[in-house]
């Protein structure tokens, strides 16, 4: 039997979380962890130029190690994550949607961009209710931080066409899953008149 699941009501303010659209992701030449996403980046730059019109907030994340100890086990089960060394190019958010002074970058060591992070906190303080998750991969980073966003009761909108993985079957089955049980999933046009209404 179905699991019965519905619309989420919108919310009264949408906060932007671009995940992981560092260079180590969006770059193959220069990252091994990295795959083609050009629309990807396409969509979030139609993301951004929308909040950023609004005034509304805007956070990113990416990954990045200073020490051994930071989520070693994570780094054991994907060796390539070592390559995101704190400072290095491939921490840094790819230009093309690069932040403006105002926009804080959060640096994670896990795949949630809540998880040991003070965002949670910083998005209560904008007055968000509700995020736009977009960004890479979907079945890793931007799964977990659509799911603990929802954890975090707010309301979770996730455009498909601003987020991208390396295996589009995992791609597919995870905005699925989080359509049916975390998020509300639409394309993009439809989540910016969301944003406007």
């Amino acid at each position: 039997m179905a699991l019965e699941s519905h619309r989420l009501n919108p919310a009264r303010r949408y906060a932007l979380i671009l995940v992981d659209l560092s260079v180590g992701f969006t770059d193959p030449l220069r990252s091994r962890l990295a795959f083609a996403c050009d629309d990807v980046i396409a969509a979030n730059q139609r993301l951004l130029a929308a909040f950023r019109e609004r005034g509304d907030p805007v956070f990113y994340t990416t990954v990045a190690y200073d020490s051994p100890a930071q989520a070693y086990v994570f780094r054991e089960k994907i060796p390539a994550l070592n390559d995101l060394v704190a400072g290095s190019e491939l921490v840094g958010i790819d230009a093309r949607v690069a932040p403006r002074a105002d926009e804080y970058v959060i640096v994670k060591h896990a795949a949630s961009g809540f998880f040991g992070t003070d965002l949670a906190q910083r998005l209560r303080a904008t007055g968000a209710d509700g995020v736009v998750v977009s960004g890479l991969t979907t079945s890793g980073c931007v799964r977990a931080t659509a799911l603990d966003a929802l954890q975090h009761d707010l309301r979770v909108l996730i455009p498909y066409e601003a987020v991208g993985d390396r295996d589009q079957d995992a791609h597919a089955a995870n905005l699925r899953d989080l359509q049916i049980k975390y998020a509300d999933v639409a394309d993009l046009d439809a989540c910016l008149a969301l944003l406007g209404a």
